[in-house]
């Protein structure tokens, strides 16, 4: 993962990736969520999802640039309660149901994230070029052991078509990432900006562990 590309794009506000409103497919299948009472978002940014989750989960959340998070507290007029430094690059922000990790994705242990019932992943695996993928995945499995859902966006366009990030991860590269768990289809629908000429689709699935 290139972390200076991200750095930069956060230093220069270069975000399109960050909605500025909670994702439609997760307002439409929050419910395949329920009785996940602590949920991971990894490469979170500063969605607005975080604090749509929070409103019946425990949320961990997971972003390289820590001025998305202290973006993220600012536009929602939080104040953290505690801040707390793990090491040299991981720095932890929390308030009530969110707690925030600062810091490199793949230095983060499952003991610092505590227990995780599921993963919430909407711009996460699409940032990634395919090596990053696989080592993306596997550290998934790392942090949340006892994983029981994965609610999952994910982008398709032809090959060719478009260079990512977002990248295209197909319904069969996730089967193989996650091999030991169900994969169903629950939505598609076309990229709202348009993408690829306007051939980039947008899935959700759910991944049962």
């Amino acid at each position: 993962m290139d972390h200076e590309f991200w750095l930069g794009r956060w230093r220069e506000g270069r975000t399109p990736f960050n909605e500025g409103v909670v994702n439609r497919f997760l307002q439409q299948f929050t419910d395949r969520l329920a009785g996940c009472p602590r949920i991971l978002v990894p490469l979170c940014g500063k969605t607005e999802d975080l604090a749509y989750l929070a409103r019946d989960h425990e949320v961990v959340g997971i972003e390289l640039a820590e001025s998305a998070i202290q973006q993220f507290f600012a536009e929602h007029d939080i104040e953290p309660i505690s801040i707390m430094t793990l090491s040299d690059t991981l720095k932890v922000y929390r308030r009530a149901q969110l707690t925030l990790i600062a810091g490199d994705f793949f230095a983060t242990t499952a003991e610092m994230v505590g227990s995780i019932d599921a993963v919430y992943d909407r711009a996460a695996i699409v940032a990634l070029p395919a090596p990053d993928r696989v080592r993306y995945a596997q550290h998934v499995r790392r942090l949340a052991p006892y994983l029981r859902k994965q609610l999952f966006v994910s982008v398709e366009y032809p090959p060719g078509s478009y260079d990512g990030p977002p990248f295209l991860v197909p319904a069969s590269e996730i089967q193989t990432l996650y091999p030991d768990a169900k994969l169903e289809l629950l939505a598609e629908s076309p990229d709202p900006r348009d993408r690829a000429d306007g051939k980039m689709m947008e899935y959700c699935y759910e991944l049962t562990f």
